[in-house]
């Protein structure tokens, strides 16, 4: 026997079969709907409407399908198939799992076989043709069965791409500026079936990471592609436990989290998580996993403005532009710690890891090269962040 032959055993029933069953068809279809409503509590009620159309429709054309398959195997189910293909996908409309559709069938193919088997018998069917008949009925059940579970999987699929539309736009409509009116935010939030949270926060990783990340996000995370971004939404970042399971989620990744706040403040938290994880890839900002935006304020202000801060170095430190590298270096290092020690000598010894009459040596230098910058409130300012800036790009090299 071939395995087509196994897979179809109705192929080695007598044409003359189908002219058993076909007569049994009208009472074979109220006997099913009656178990199938007896013994199937999700379908316990009447057949009235689309329901009732559907189901008697899906009995009547299977029994009908499979008369004609009888009567010719070489028969192509065609259009017929639609239908099982279309029960599966009313079960996901309805709401339900795929038990009660396949219990259905169950029912329908043992009350089937109950009354065939008499008729077959009464029409005085030999023995392997009744055994035929049974593995037929079987068989048959299982093909429309799997048409279901492919409907059913399909429509899940479809389903769940248009709410990753959804949410996609959803979170494209809060990170971006301006801010959506109040209407438009409500019907978006509807439409991609979530709850808009109190304190939220944005977290920007590789996109290539981005799947990784979601399946240990918090479950009422929402995850898309930004810009080729990976971007997630997370509600109550603060919130008992999810600092830890943020973490883990991020283990291994580059992952930046903006500051958490009201669903209004995501622009701004995107921005900082997003420029945070730039600044990862640059070397501006280290660390590995994790990385808290709110923590490292002072590193993002020097990337984001690393031109502007290259001008103002320019400008404050072009006096150290003629020292060799290593003395270039040290200047520059006497400086950061004169404007962090507030110009105390002793303190900057301890800073500096040098003996006080060094630093004061090297501070009378730095008076030399820099003169009255070193007295000058903004010029400290402007020195602090250009010294800084070179530590930090110093640390990207």
């Amino acid at each position: 026997m071939t395995t087509t032959l196994v897979a179809e055993p109705w192929r080695e029933l007598p044409a003359s079969v189908a002219d058993v069953v076909e007569p049994e068809l009208g009472a074979i279809t109220d006997e099913i709907l009656a178990a199938i409503a007896d013994e199937v509590p999700e379908y316990a009620r009447p057949l009235e409407g689309s329901f009732g159309h559907g189901v008697r429709t899906g009995v009547t054309e299977a029994l009908r399908q499979f008369v004609a398959l009888i009567r010719d195997p070489e028969g192509a189910r065609g259009t017929g198939r639609e239908v099982y293909v279309g029960l599966g996908r009313g079960e996901l409309r309805e709401g339900r799992t795929l038990d009660a559709l396949q219990s259905a069938y169950r029912v329908g193919a043992r009350v089937a076989w109950r009354r065939l088997s008499g008729a077959a018998v009464a029409a005085g069917l030999d023995g392997r043709t009744l055994s035929l008949l049974a593995e037929s009925i079987f068989a048959y059940i299982d093909q429309i069965s799997a048409d279901s579970v492919e409907g059913y999987a399909e429509a899940r699929s479809r389903r769940e791409g248009e709410r990753e539309r959804r949410r996609h736009e959803l979170i494209v409509l809060l990170v971006r500026e301006p801010p959506p009116e109040e209407r438009e935010l409500r019907a978006a939030v509807g439409a991609a079936d979530w709850s808009l949270p109190r304190s939220v926060a944005t977290l920007a990783c590789g996109e290539a990471h981005l799947d990784r990340v979601a399946r240990r996000l918090p479950a009422d995370a929402l995850t898309t592609r930004l810009d080729g971004v990976g971007c997630a939404l997370v509600p109550d970042p603060a919130g008992p436990g999810r600092g830890e399971q943020l973490v883990r989620a991020c283990t291994g990744v580059a992952a930046v989290l903006g500051p958490a706040g009201a669903p209004a403040a995501l622009p701004g938290s995107w921005a900082l998580a997003r420029a945070g994880l730039a600044g990862h890839a640059s070397g501006a900002i280290t660390g590995t996993g994790l990385v808290f935006a709110e923590d490292r304020l002072t590193e993002l202000l020097l990337f984001e403005g690393r031109d502007l801060v290259a001008r103002i170095a320019e400008r404050r430190l072009a006096a150290l532009a003629e020292l060799t590298p290593r003395a270039r270096g040290r200047m520059e290092e006497t400086a950061l710690s004169f404007v962090q020690e507030h110009g105390n000598a002793a303190a900057m010894a301890r800073a500096l890891g040098v003996h006080p009459q060094t630093a004061r040596y090297r501070l009378a230098r730095l008076r030399e090269l820099l003169g009255e910058q070193l007295d000058d409130p903004d010029a400290r300012f402007e020195l602090e962040l250009a010294l800084r800036a070179r530590g930090q790009s110093g640390a990207s090299r």
